[in-house]
C-alpha cells in the first residue's frame, strides 16, 4: 500500500510554500492517496449523533476529571519557542484508571503586552500530523502580524500521534510480519479472484500488524477524545474560550469540539473541510473525483504556473504523457534507483495526487518528474509519491544514507502518521466488515474517478478489520456555537469545495469564505483569504454570504 509522507497532506507548503504546506499537503495526500474516504463518518439511518458517553455540561467539574483540567502548564525554552506537556486521560469513561497520554506543546510567544486577546490553537491535519513541528518549522513567523501581536500560538501532537507518550505504531519488530503488512500486490483494479484475494490479504496483514503493535491504544484515539483532549488544553492555557484553526482533518476535529463544547468556541476556522454526513463511500467517489480533476487541471494550466518546464507542449500532450506513463507501468514497473520494486501504477497515482496540494510549489517538480520518467526512470516520481519534499536528481540513489537494516522495529518511528492516519480514520468511519462491499463499490468509482477512484476503494480495505468505533455519519449537532468560519477552496482535490458548502451550511451561523483556485485549502496562500481569516480571528468580523477570494 502506497502511504506517502504528509492533508497530506497535512502536509503541507502553505504558508511561504514552506512549512504548513508542507505539514498539510502531505498528510491530507496519504488521506487523498491511500485512504480516500477514512477522514470522514457516513449518513445514518436518521442522520443523529451517538455518543459514546456523552460528556456532561462541565466535565471540569467531575470529581474524576478535576485533576486534568485543574493542570498548570509549565513551559520551558526549546530552541526557538517554548515546550510543554499535558496530560489526559486515555479512556474518558474512565479517567481514573491511571492509563493516560501525554501530549506535548509548543507554544510561540508572540501576543504584545497590552494587545493580548489569549491564545490561538493551531491542528495542521492528518490525522497523524504534529502540531508541535509546525510551531517548531515557525508557522508563527507566517501569520499576519496583527494575529502574532494579539495571539500567542499554540499547538500540539494529539493522542497517539508524534511525541505523545503512548504513540501509535503499526511496526511489530517482527521483519517478516512488518514487510509482510507493507505490501500491496493489488493493482489499481483488481478484477480476478486473485488479484481481490491478494489486495484482501495485504489489508488484513497491514491490520493485524497494527493491532498487535499498538492494540490497546486502538480504541482510544478517535476524534471525539481528540476533541476533548483540546478542552483540556484550553483550560490549561486559562483560556474561557477556545480561538481554534484546523486545516483538512483539523476541520474533524474542530467540528466535534464545537458539537461537544459548542459555548467555548470563541472563534473557529475549518480550512479545507470535511463534510461528516458523507458516508466512507461518497466520501471515496468524491475525494477521487477531486484528485482526477486537479489532474486534469494541471495540464490545462501547467503553461500558466510552470511555463517552459512543462512535460508537453499542449493540454492534449500532458494528458497523452501521464496516460501513456499509466498503461506502461500497469504492465511494468519503472526503474528507480535504490529499489528494487520500482514504480508501479499505483505509486503513479500516488505521486500524481500528492503533488496537487500546492500547484505554485508542486507543479514545476511533478513536471520534471514526468519528464524523467517518460524516458524511463522513475526515480523523481517514486520519491514524490514517497512525500519528499524534492525529487532526488536521476542518478542518485535515495536509499545511499539509509542503514543498511533500517530503523529498529521496536521503537516508534520518530514520524508515526502513517500508523496514525489509519487508525484514526477507521475508528472515527464506519466501514463495511463484508469485502464485497468494497468490490461493489469498484465499478461506480472507476466511472466517477477512474484510477483515483478504484485506488481509492482498495485502499479502505484496511478498516473493515478494525477494532469498530462509537461515531456514525450525522450532520452537525452544535447549538449555542457562535458564527464559524469554514473556508472552502473550490478546485481543492482532498476536501471538495461541496463539503466546505455542506458544512458552513449544517453549523448554526455558518459563514462560508470561497476561494476560487486549484490545490488543498487556502489560509496561508492567498492574501485576501489570509485578511478576512484574520479579521475574524482577531476582531470577530463576520464573512457576508457570497464572499469570495481569486488567485
Amino acid at each position: 500500500m502506497i502511504l506517502p509522507r504528509t492533508d497530506h497532506p497535512g502536509e503541507f507548503l502553505v504558508f511561504r510554500t514552506t512549512t504548513r504546506q508542507r505539514v498539510l499537503a502531505l498528510a491530507l495526500a496519504v488521506l487523498g492517496t491511500t485512504s480516500l474516504a477514512a477522514c470522514t463518518t457516513g449518513p445514518g439511518q436518521d442522520g443523529n449523533r451517538p455518543r459514546a458517553s456523552a460528556a456532561p455540561a462541565d466535565p471540569a467539574a467531575r470529581p474524576d476529571l478535576r485533576r486534568f483540567y485543574g493542570q498548570k502548564l509549565s513551559w520551558r525554552p526549546c530552541g526557538d519557542v517554548q515546550c510543554a506537556s499535558l496530560t489526559v486521560p486515555m479512556d474518558y469513561a474512565r479517567p481514573g484508571d491511571g492509563r493516560t497520554f501525554v501530549l506535548p506543546l509548543a507554544r510561540a510567544a508572540t501576543a504584545v503586552e497590552g494587545k493580548r486577546l489569549g491564545s490561538l490553537v493551531l491542528n495542521p491535519g492528518g490525522p497523524g500530523e504534529s502540531g508541535v513541528k509546525l510551531v517548531e518549522d515557525g508557522v508563527a513567523e507566517d501569520l499576519g502580524r496583527g494575529v502574532r501581536e494579539r495571539f500567542d500560538v499554540v499547538s500540539f501532537d494529539p493522542r497517539g500521534v508524534g511525541r505523545s507518550t503512548p504513540a501509535l505504531t503499526c511496526l511489530t519488530g517482527n521483519r517478516a510480519e512488518d514487510e509482510e503488512a507493507a505490501v500491496d500486490e493489488a493493482p489499481l483494479l483488481p478484477r480476478t479472484d486473485a488479484e481481490r484475494t491478494a489486495a484482501l490479504a495485504g489489508a488484513r496483514a497491514q491490520a493485524a500488524a497494527c493491532r498487535k503493535a499498538s492494540g490497546p491504544l486502538l480504541p482510544h484515539v478517535g476524534t471525539q477524545d481528540a476533541a476533548r483532549d483540546l478542552d483540556v488544553l484550553r483550560a490549561a492555557l486559562g483560556e474561557r474560550r477556545l480561538t481554534y484553526v484546523g486545516w483538512s482533518y483539523g476541520t474533524s476535529l474542530g467540528t466535534s469540539y464545537a458539537e461537544q463544547f459548542p459555548r467555548r468556541v470563541r472563534a473557529m476556522v475549518l480550512d479545507g473541510a470535511v463534510d461528516p454526513s458523507l458516508d466512507w463511500r461518497q466520501r471515496v467517489l468524491g475525494q477521487s473525483a477531486g484528485f482526477r480533476d486537479a489532474v486534469e487541471e494541471y495540464a490545462a494550466s501547467c503553461a500558466d504556473v510552470v511555463g517552459e518546464g512543462c512535460p508537453g507542449a499542449s493540454p492534449e500532450e500532458i494528458r497523452a504523457l501521464i496516460d501513456r506513463l499509466l498503461e506502461r507501468t500497469r504492465r511494468e514497473p519503472l526503474p528507480v534507483d535504490g529499489s528494487e520494486d520500482g514504480l508501479d501504477a499505483a505509486g503513479l497515482v500516488g505521486a500524481l495526487s500528492l503533488s496537487m496540494y500546492t500547484p505554485e510549489a508542486q507543479w514545476e517538480g511533478l513536471s520534471e518528474a514526468l519528464r524523467a520518467a517518460d524516458d524511463g526512470d522513475g526515480t523523481r516520481l517514486a520519491a514524490l509519491a514517497a512525500g519528499d519534499e524534492e525529487a532526488p536528481d536521476a542518478g542518485v540513489d535515495a536509499d545511499a544514507d539509509a542503514e543498511e537494516d533500517g530503523p529498529d522495529a521496536s521503537d516508534v518511528p520518530e514520524d508515526n502518521s502513517e500508523a496514525a492516519l489509519i487508525a484514526v480514520n477507521c475508528l472515527d468511519v464506519p466501514h463495511p466488515r463484508d469485502p464485497r462491499a468494497y468490490w461493489d463499490a469498484l465499478a461506480p468509482a472507476r466511472e466517477a474517478a477512474g484510477d483515483y477512484g478504484t485506488s481509492g476503494v482498495t485502499s479502505e480495505l484496511v478498516c473493515a478489520d478494525w477494532p469498530a468505533g462509537t461515531q456514525r455519519p450525522h450532520r452537525v449537532d452544535a447549538a449555542g456555537v457562535p458564527p464559524v468560519l469554514v473556508v472552502g477552496t473550490t478546485g481543492d482535490p482532498a476536501t471538495p469545495y461541496d463539503e466546505a458548502v455542506g458544512l458552513a451550511r449544517q453549523f448554526p451561523g455558518g459563514m462560508l469564505l470561497s476561494f476560487d483556485a486549484p490545490g488543498h485549502t487556502g489560509y496561508g496562500r492567498d492574501a485576501c483569504v489570509d485578511r478576512k481569516v484574520e479579521a475574524y480571528l482577531v476582531s470577530l468580523t463576520k464573512v457576508r454570504p457570497g464572499t469570495r477570494c481569486a488567485s
